[in-house]
Formats: structure tokens, C-alpha cells, sequence
């Protein structure tokens, strides 16, 4: 690797100046498991904090049958990485609604793709305590290596949708310590205090230790 521009305050992978250039060359790229382009755009900017390389791969995510988002996350990096062979990072997220007593846990997706947040919001009808939980789990495998990481974001459920931005539920997710839903904040708002953001910044601070 060249030697930086002396202007700049980072090398290319990301890293900042004090880290040395041998950091960039030791990190390897890994594979992010998605083909969720708003979940890719969420995550871009925190890899590159990080100065982790990576990439997408158009692989379908093996997903198991679980109560356990920690276990669907290191079941999918195990599978992906005995098909890729690479390091992989796959994430899985719950939402957990506490007056319907958990509803719909680790199926977030697939109520959303049924009843949408619409239906989310008439099985509220009326409900007073709208507290509610999203949970991340990141699952890290590669040569030998299995790892998970979990992030939690505590909040609750708004009366209506509100907001155009993210994606999913943040309509009507009301993160803790917020008055406005995950869709009226900002990108670099979000990203700082999101679930998955917590999430991966475990991910990221272990890998950086442990790969250099």
C-alpha cells in the first residue's frame, strides 16, 4: 500500500492514520449476507468506520424455525459459509410487541409481508401499553470461527405510521429516548442509535481486534 496523502486523515480501507497500513492489508473482506439494498445503505457507513471491508453476495439466506434470533443468525453463517467458504456475516432481527405478548418475535418479516404495519396497528387498536423491543443478532463464521453478537433497541409502538424514511417497521417504531418513529430520523440519526447498529458495532469492535 502507498503512503497516504498527508492531508487525509485515513487510509482508504478506512482505518485512521495511527493504525498503520499493515492494519488494511491483515483485514479481510467479508461477506454481508443480504440482498436488502436499505440494509446495505444502513451499513455502509459504519463498516467504513470501521475500516472492514466487504461485499454482497446474491445468496439466499438459510433460515431456520426458531424462538432464537441468536440461533437463526449463527445457523445462516454457518450454512453460508460451508457454501462459500469465506467469512460471513448474516444478521436477523426480532420485534418483540409486549401486549401481544411478544408478537411477532423472530417473525418480523413475514407478518410484515402478510398483514403489513397496518395490521400491526389493528391488532393495537385500543391498546394502551404499546412498549415493544427490536432485537438483532449478528452471526460471524468462518475457518473455525463462530461468533455471535446482539443488539437491542427498547421503545415503542406509535398510533399511526409516520415518517418516509428506513424501511419495515420504522413507521411506527418510536425508539427510546425519542419522540419520532425510525422513519422520521435522519440516516445518520438512526444508524447511531439503532438496534442493528448496536448490533454490529459489537461485531465490528471483536473483529477488528481479533483479525489484526
Amino acid at each position: 500500500m502507498t503512503s497516504p496523502d498527508t492531508h487525509h486523515t485515513t487510509y482508504p480501507c478506512g482505518l485512521p492514520l495511527r493504525a498503520g497500513p499493515e492494519v488494511c492489508r491483515l483485514l479481510s473482506v467479508v461477506v454481508l449476507l443480504t440482498s436488502n439494498k436499505h440494509k446495505v445503505r444502513e451499513l455502509r457507513p459504519l463498516l467504513t468506520e470501521y475500516g472492514v471491508p466487504f461485499e454482497t453476495v446474491p445468496v439466499k439466506k438459510f433460515e431456520i424455525r426458531s424462538d432464537s434470533v441468536v440461533e437463526i443468525a449463527r445457523t445462516a453463517a454457518v450454512h453460508a459459509f460451508e457454501q462459500l467458504g469465506r467469512p460471513i456475516v448474516v444478521d436477523d432481527t426480532a420485534l418483540f410487541i409486549d401486549a401481544l405478548n411478544g408478537f411477532p418475535r423472530t417473525y418480523p418479516a413475514f407478518v410484515l409481508q402478510t398483514i403489513g404495519v397496518d395490521g400491526v396497528l389493528r391488532l393495537m387498536d385500543g391498546i394502551e401499553d404499546r412498549s415493544a423491543r427490536f432485537v438483532t443478532a449478528v452471526g460471524f463464521a468462518d475457518d473455525g470461527v463462530v461468533e455471535t453478537f446482539v443488539g437491542e433497541m427498547r421503545g415503542h409502538i406509535s398510533d399511526r405510521p409516520i415518517g418516509s424514511g428506513g424501511f419495515g417497521y420504522d413507521p411506527i417504531f418510536v425508539p427510546e429516548g425519542e419522540d419520532r418513529t425510525y422513519a422520521q430520523l435522519s440516516l445518520s440519526e438512526k444508524t447511531r442509535i439503532s438496534h442493528r447498529t448496536r448490533a454490529f458495532r459489537e461485531f465490528l469492535t471483536w473483529y477488528v481486534n481479533t483479525y489484526t
